[in-house]
């Protein structure tokens, strides 16, 4: 059932009076806080709001308001705040550790509780062996961020001759060349012209599961 505007603005004051003190406020505090004139008036919305299934009480019991879930869901959603179930980042696909590979988009999610997705962050599964002595391994995890500039040193999600990618650290040499260094001291690097490498992301942080 929907509600009106005034029931809203209750629901509201409610929830940021329970989030601010951990209790909820009595009848005479939330006339004060709504500019209510009478108790009666606020007994009236309760009930309502108890109707619609927005707001349970406690019999006989002071300060046992309690905000239904779907409210607070539908608070969560119109704030811009998001839930917990949102934070996930795209899993896109595997990227090759060791010689590149074609990358193929995968529509699945990646939760990664320690860090708030945004729109230029995304997951990949490694494969291969090519990255270890960066402690990154076949298996893991790696939360990219979209970036088209990156430092020297760096370890990017590289695409090379525009179907090919691979997981590197990212250096520039002389002569315009790319130089995406493996660290594996049992690889060889590759080497590319700078024309011929664009740089999809840079390497924010790693998880593996065990």
């Amino acid at each position: 059932m929907a509600l009106t505007r005034r029931q809203k603005d209750l629901l509201d004051f409610l929830a940021t009076f329970i989030e601010k003190n951990g209790y909820s406020p009595s009848y005479e505090e939330i006339a004060s806080g709504m500019d209510l004139t009478s108790l009666a008036t606020v007994h009236k919305h309760i009930h309502s709001l108890e109707t619609k299934g927005y707001l349970k009480r406690g019999f006989n019991q002071s300060r046992s308001l309690e905000i239904a879930s779907k409210f607070l869901e539908e608070r969560r959603s119109y704030s811009g705040t998001p839930r917990p179930t949102e934070l996930e980042v795209p899993l896109l696909g595997r990227i090759a550790a060791g010689m590149p590979v074609e990358s193929v988009s995968n529509p699945e999610t990646l939760a990664f509780r320690d860090f708030m997705g945004d729109a230029s962050t995304y997951a990949l599964e490694v494969r291969g062996d090519s990255m270890i002595e960066d402690h990154i391994c076949s298996g893991d995890f790696v939360l990219v961020e979209k970036v088209n500039q990156v430092r020297d040193g760096d370890i990017v999600v590289a695409l090379v001759d525009g179907m090919e990618t691979t997981l590197k650290r990212f250096y520039r040499e002389a002569g315009e060349v790319i130089r995406l260094q493996p660290a594996n001291a049992t690889m060889e690097p590759i080497r590319v012209s700078q024309d011929s490498v664009h740089v999809q992301g840079r390497v924010l942080a790693v998880l593996r599961k065990y």
